[in-house]
């Protein structure tokens, strides 16, 4: 595989940084962007690679392409309506790693041909599906990277939980992008969680005072999770500090029990924590921990997208010590959510020692069980992120 696949690949996920300075649903995004030097940019923020609309609907060109070809050397995505070979050798002769090909303006005999086209020019191509038919088709068409577009290009309306959906059901076995619709570290969460090996970003970008900074928001790690939450006031400070995660715990014998799943904007995920079984709420993901006997829970638990294991959480005992729980979190494979008694002066030390996945906090946020200090939540949340 070239260099597009192998950069996306990577563990953990990948971010394709677009740049384009309109959008036939957005309007102007930003007119006078420079793709040369927003490549550089975004190459040193972390993107495994860069997305330049060469397409005048959107005010690009393969100048542009060029121009970033130039400044970078990470791999670039040409992103374009491609239908015919010339179009292919275009892309690769300004530069281009790999190229956009929409399924949904191809046919299966068109879109075989362009991919073999592409492989003969050693150009690495990008194939979108836009719903369950059309992965079906990527996968028929032995794409190796499918992009998943929460878009709908006939209308411009953005489904994340279809996406999702779709993103859920891809095979392991091919590298797949999330595109459109992530403006949050939580979103792009919620697209790693179901599979994604990669979201593709542009709008959030282009619309956001300092592009690099926004992408290297977006990617970084870990994520923050606020717990224990019981009431909207509590929820709202949390979101307004930048949690990723709100958590309800539903357990009855939990001094911090919830009474639901409460509301949280589209942008954070909300967490319903269970002991031993859990139900249905609705909540985005469910953490949950085993029962023992004679305490509130077990040591540590799972974190579920549906059924599926996303991510450990490594806990402390109930109400005990543990003077080794950061090096056994450490050692732990896989995605890691630390908690235990976290709180806003050890979160950062604890978040040097593990380079946990995400960090949990409950009870020491706290003014009394239930309610949230509004101080430490804020102090917490700047310390982890």
């Amino acid at each position: 595989m070239g260099r597009f696949h192998a950069a996306l690949s990577q563990p953990g996920l990948r971010a394709i940084a677009e740049v384009k300075r309109r959008s036939p649903s957005a309007g102007d995004l930003r007119p006078d962007a420079d793709p040369a030097r927003l490549a550089t940019q975004f190459a040193a923020a972390g993107a495994a690679a860069i997305s330049i609309l060469v397409d005048e609907r959107f005010g690009g060109t393969f100048d542009d392409l060029l121009a970033a070809r130039r400044a970078t050397h990470a791999p670039l995505l040409a992103k374009g309506f491609f239908t015919e070979e010339l179009h292919l050798l275009e892309a690769k002769a300004a530069g281009a790693d790999a190229a956009l090909l929409l399924l949904r303006d191809l046919d299966d005999e068109r879109a075989a041909a362009l991919l073999r086209y592409a492989g003969e020019l050693g150009l690495e191509t990008l194939v979108e599906a836009h719903d369950a038919e059309e992965l079906e088709r990527a996968v028929r068409l032995d794409a190796p990277v499918i992009g998943i577009n929460a878009r709908d290009l006939a209308n411009f309306d953005i489904d994340r939980s279809r996406q999702l959906e779709l993103v859920a059901s891809a095979p392991r076995d091919r590298v797949i992008v999330a595109e459109s619709g992530v403006h949050t570290r939580a979103q792009g969460a919620a697209a790693e969680l179901a599979g994604a090996d990669a979201v593709l970003v542009g709008t959030a970008l282009m619309r956001a005072a300092d592009p690099p900074a926004k992408l290297a928001e977006l990617i970084s790690r870990p994520l923050v999770k606020v717990c224990g939450l019981t009431n909207e006031e509590d929820v709202a400070v949390a979101v307004e500090a930048g949690a990723d995660f709100c958590g309800f715990i539903l357990a009855e014998a939990s001094p911090r029990r919830a009474p639901e799943v409460l509301p949280v904007p589209a942008g954070v995920l909300s967490v319903a924590v269970f002991v031993g079984e859990e139900a249905e709420t609705g909540a985005d993901l469910v953490q949950l921990y085993r029962r023992e006997e004679g305490r509130v829970r077990g040591r540590d638990a799972v974190l579920l997208r549906g059924a599926e294991e996303v991510a450990r959480v490594v806990d402390l005992p109930w109400e005990e010590a543990d003077p080794l729980h950061l090096q056994r979190a450490a050692a732990t494979d896989g995605r890691v959510m630390l908690a235990g008694r976290l709180g806003p002066d050890n979160v950062a030390d604890a978040i040097r020692a593990v380079r946990p996945w995400a960090v949990d906090a409950a009870s020491r946020l706290e003014s009394e069980p239930g309610r949230k200090d509004h101080d430490k939540v804020r102090e917490y949340v700047r310390a982890a992120r």
